[in-house]
């Protein structure tokens, strides 16, 4: 070959070109892939922050969580949206704020064990896991929980267990936990749920009847003492065979 002359390479003719159109991303998948980012942030911006939901962990851990990737999909256009989005059974994925403010008041840390009443889309699971040390969650509908399991499996999330049953009255006969999260609304709050808590344990519930609610989160103290504080008005569907007030008949 002369100097200076560019030099040509070429493949022997066994030797075929590599097929990367698995590699490339069509226009409409980029396309849809930056509107759901900006849906995301949006939702964090836009819904979340103004609720005065200001944990950084709290924010980073539902940004870094595909909540698109638990909604029904009939609901995907629904994802980031200031609703209750359907699940089926009458049960609902609470609303962005109201996840949010739920995570923001449990505090929850590295070190704690986390039980979860209501399962539903496993979306508020998937976020506390992130959060916590592990997650015990409890789903009445069996389909609900094999549902999540599939979303949780997917996103590799394996610091939780899922249990199938109706906890709406307590689960488990001893065992305490750092943090309980109820994700259904309770007419009262049965007592012994509070017993469930370790000692400056965290629980976060909806009580009260339609359309009077109200979100408190819950401390144990000590041994026999709890303190109580209300958080914020709000709406959401009861636990299902949830306790019932004492109806008093005139």
């Amino acid at each position: 070959m002369p100097a200076g002359a560019d030099a040509l390479y070429c493949l022997p003719e066994k030797h075929k070109p590599l097929n990367l159109s698995h590699l490339v991303v069509s226009e409409d998948e980029a396309v849809n892939s930056v509107n759901t980012e900006q849906a995301r942030f949006n939702m964090i911006e836009q819904q979340i922050r103004p609720a005065e939901v200001l944990d950084q962990r709290v924010l980073d851990a539902i940004s870094s969580t595909p909540r698109e990737d638990f909604v029904p999909e009939e609901y995907k256009n629904l994802s980031f949206a200031d609703t209750n989005i359907p699940l089926g059974h009458d049960q609902v994925m609470m609303t962005p704020i109201l996840e949010a403010k739920l995570l923001q008041a449990l505090n929850v840390q590295s070190t704690d064990t986390v039980l979860e009443i209501g399962t539903g889309s496993g979306f508020l699971t998937a976020v506390l896991a992130k959060l916590a040390k592990q997650v015990q969650s409890v789903e009445i509908y069996e389909d609900l929980s094999a549902q999540a399991a599939a979303k949780l499996e997917k996103q590799g999330i394996n610091n939780v267990t899922l249990e199938v049953g109706d906890a709406a009255s307590g689960w488990g006969n001893d065992t305490t936990y750092d943090v309980i999260a109820i994700t259904g609304s309770l007419p009262v709050l049965p007592e012994n749920l509070k017993h469930s808590l370790k000692v400056g344990g965290r629980l976060y519930a909806i009580v009260g009847d339609n359309p009077v609610m109200e979100g408190i989160l819950i401390a144990r103290v000590s041994e026999n003492e709890w303190s109580e504080e209300c958080l914020q008005e709000t709406d959401i569907a009861s636990l299902v065979n949830a306790q019932q007030p004492q109806r008093f008949v005139f």
